[in-house]
């Protein structure tokens, strides 16, 4: 075994150790006053018996079918399920855990000024961003040398994306239910109709909405891309064995660039600081950049030294580094303030809550085109410098692996946007002045926007991590054809069986959407009734004198996004088993690649629609169009139009959007792990 391999779980390590040093940094910061501690402390307490409960409910899911696994497949795979399992949860574990103790020294610390409360901020979702990729890697690069860091070793390690992937799924859905739930009708109540700030602490619903921002878009996405690095890792790998003939180095290259990002990401880190400009959302891509630069040198080198000094494969790379930024530039655009899409929603809001809609789905729908074609362009790209064929999947597989791989700094950005929403909150609840919610108010509006661009990387890059995982699926399905002497898998439109598997992979992402969506309306509708209730029962709420009920809407909201997960958790699981069992191995392939199709435009249209409709509502409040109040002190309809849109958009773009990512590697994943039992054991024979 090449020495050289160690320094991926080595890299993995390092990057650990460094979020050690950056959680014991934000640890020794002042936390403010007793009333910001106070606050902070029912946030956490919020955060932590939701991750509790919905671990605890996972967990009987995944020990069923750690069991299933063991007697149907083998024990190696097993163990891989419940390592890949609980390497996700503390991921989602880890990053939540610090996000709730950043976002009240985040508020204290924009008592000094901004930069400031932009480094706490900022290194708190670093912690985040680093574990993430440094586990995932961790995990797949220790386990593949546990199992003889060989050929054989690789189909072992499959077990461990099962278990990213079904924990990710799961908190995808559970976090998102409960953070737009909460959101919803603590809004829909407090702002709508009490006409109240958003965070207000007379609204019951408060705390549960800032709970919600971090079981969501910090746990959440957390658990989401550590699946996602894992899984596309493992496709990289799967296919890697397929050119080995060529590239002797070709499954352990995925991982030596995973390990080079990290040391760029954290580099990345140190050069997040404001400029004169003071430009906030600059100030982040400052690190972006570094760790791209660095990346690009470290992935020449490795290139060099592994693989040859193959020239298509260090482009391939490369254009999985310039997919990363495309998406990130394309997604701002179509999310930030600045630009014309959102002032677009903004002014449509004018004319009332019909017109906003009308605008808002029409750029989610327009938002679509330019990401697919930069995903078409380095598809084409990174298999034509390889040549095609097997070395071409190869090829899109590095790609998405070198995407991927950038992972620790994307979610830092990402990361940072839960703890300056909550830190706004604190800033609100705990009467701060106004210069403090100055601070914190930009912070919160760049949040949205850098929460908007991580979900479009990561759809993004679950799209190329897919077809790569769909390529493995085909090259295992073939490889046990081949065994048994028969013809290779061949999936032809005049086929009916590939027919029905299009349309049925088509469906799906749909059809979960819609389970999602419909499950945020229930969970809301429950809020709205409790929050309506405290104020007609409990006098004296509206005055200030009396506390409201908080624990109540938390635990409300938390039971209600427990069962609300497990229907379209199910289908995810069930829906490839059923389709290879009944219609076999050729029409699985067409679900598979009706998913990846239908399931990349409508996350793309939802996530980014729905940041576009939130940031449109920022606008206004920001002072333009009226602001949230005329002359007169009256409600501006124009915000009260911009809400309805915001209260739609909610639900898409932080529950059934992000949620489709996981939905589509579960998919693959299954059929990948259960392709001999499918081969042998389908009805249709």
């Amino acid at each position: 075994m090449d020495s050289l391999l160690y320094s991926a779980p080595l890299a993995g390590v390092i990057g650990l150790l460094f979020a050690v040093y950056l959680v014991l940094y934000i640890l020794k910061l002042d936390a403010g006053t007793d009333r910001m501690k106070e606050i902070a402390s029912a946030i956490q307490e919020g955060a932590m018996a939701y991750l509790n409960r919905q671990y605890k409910t996972v967990a009987v899911i995944a020990v069923i079918l750690a069991v299933l696994i063991a007697w149907v497949i083998n024990v190696p795979t097993a163990v891989g399920f419940i390592l890949g399992a609980l390497m996700s949860a503390a991921a989602g574990y880890l990053g939540m855990n610090i996000s709730v103790r950043s976002n009240v020294r985040c508020a204290n610390a924009a008592k000094e000024g901004m930069q400031q409360a932009l480094n706490v901020a900022f290194k708190g979702g670093a912690v985040t961003g680093i574990s993430v990729a440094s586990l995932a890697l961790l995990g797949v690069s220790g386990l593949y040398i546990a199992f003889g860091g060989n050929v054989g070793a690789v189909d072992k390690v499959i077990g461990f994306g099962f278990g990213a992937s079904l924990i990710s799924l799961f908190a995808r859905i559970g976090g998102g239910i409960y953070t737009k739930a909460a959101d919803v009708g603590t809004d829909l109540v407090g702002k709508v109709e009490a006409g109240i700030p958003e965070d207000d602490p007379r609204n019951p619903g408060v705390i549960a909405d800032n709970v919600g921002d971090n079981v969501g878009d910090c746990a959440g996405m957390a658990a989401d891309l550590f699946e996602t690095y894992a899984v596309t890792a493992l496709g990289a790998m799967l296919i890697g064995v397929t050119v080995i003939d060529k590239y002797p180095n070709a499954v352990t290259y995925p991982l030596m660039l995973g390990a080079a990002a990290i040391i760029a990401s954290i580099i990345g880190t140190f050069f997040v600081k404001l400029g004169k400009s003071g430009d906030i959302m600059g100030a982040m891509y400052k690190g972006a950049i570094v760790a791209g630069g660095i990346s690009v040198v470290l992935f020449y080198i490795i290139t060099q030294r592994l693989m040859n000094g193959d020239i298509g494969l260090f482009i391939s790379a490369l254009v999985g580094l310039g997919v990363t930024a495309a998406m990130i530039i394309i997604t701002e655009y179509y999310t930030a303030t600045t630009h014309g899409p959102v002032k677009d929603i903004a002014n449509a809001s004018v004319t009332g809550p019909g017109t906003n809609i009308i605008t808002g789905l029409a750029v989610g729908l327009q938002s679509t085109a330019l990401p697919v074609i930069v995903i078409c362009a380095g598809i084409l790209i990174s298999y034509t410098v390889m040549g095609g064929g097997a070395l071409g999947l190869y090829g899109i597989a590095i790609a998405a692996a070198a995407m991927l791989s950038v992972t620790g700094i994307i979610i830092a950005i990402d990361s940072y946007g839960p703890i300056t929403d909550n830190a706004g909150g604190i800033a609100e609840m705990a009467e701060l002045s106004k210069e403090v919610r100055d601070i914190t108010d930009p912070l919160d509006a760049v949040g949205n926007t850098t929460k908007a661009v991580t979900k479009g990387y990561a759809i993004g890059s679950a799209a190329l991590g897919a077809l790569a995982l769909f390529a493995a699926y085909s090259s295992e399905i073939n490889k046990l054809l081949a065994e048994q002497g028969k013809p290779e898998l061949v999936l032809k439109l005049s086929d009916p069986t590939v027919l029905v598997g299009l349309l049925l992979g088509g469906m799906i992402p749909f059809l979960f959407a819609s389970f999602l969506m419909g499950a945020v309306g229930r969970a809301a509708t429950t809020i709205v009734t409790e929050i309506r209730r405290q104020f007609r029962e409990i006098k004296g709420i509206m005055e200030g004198t009396a506390k409201p009920d908080y624990g109540k809407c938390v635990d409300i909201v938390t039971i209600a996004a427990q069962k609300e997960m497990i229907i379209p958790g199910l289908l995810a699981v069930l829906s490839p088993l059923l389709v290879g069992f009944i219609f076999g191995p050729v029409a699985l392939g067409g679900l598979l690649i009706g998913v990846i199709i239908s399931g990349l435009l409508l996350a793309l249209m939802m996530t980014t629609g729905g940041a576009a409709w939130d940031n449109a509502k920022k606008y206004i409040e920001s002072g333009n169009l009226g602001g949230k109040r005329l002359p007169d002190g009256s409600k501006n309809p124009t915000h009260a139009a911009a809400v309805v849109g915001d209260t739609v958009g909610d639900p898409t773009k932080d529950t059934a959007g992000p949620a489709i990512n996981p939905l589509i590697k579960v998919m693959n994943i299954v059929a990948i792990l259960f392709a001999a039992l499918i081969l042998k054991y389908n009805l249709l024979g």
